[in-house]
């Protein structure tokens, strides 16, 4: 599982943790009223809260992440071009 875990990238881990907590906080809240709870509402608020938090935090932390990759690939050819003289007359 330590093996699986670490192959996964950034992006990926926060999402999936984002979506732990939504389903842990999703079946603490069904569990407050346990005299309406269904295993079809218990199922649906799963997939309906883990998924979309899970989703939005994934989409937003792989956001910031390319950016930071765009930003440092921007660094690394500025200093390329810096060191080879200019070919222009």
């Amino acid at each position: 599982m330590r093996r699986f875990w670490n192959r996964l990238s950034g992006p990926v881990k926060v999402g999936l943790a984002f979506a732990l907590i939504a389903i842990v906080l999703t079946v603490v809240g069904q569990l407050r009223q346990p005299d309406s709870i269904t295993f079809r509402s218990l199922v649906m608020g799963i997939l309906i809260g883990g998924g979309s938090w899970g989703l939005v935090s994934w989409a937003i932390a792989y956001a910031a992440w390319d950016v930071e990759n765009e930003l440092a690939g921007g660094e690394d050819s500025e200093s390329e071009s810096a060191d080879q003289p200019s070919t222009a007359a």
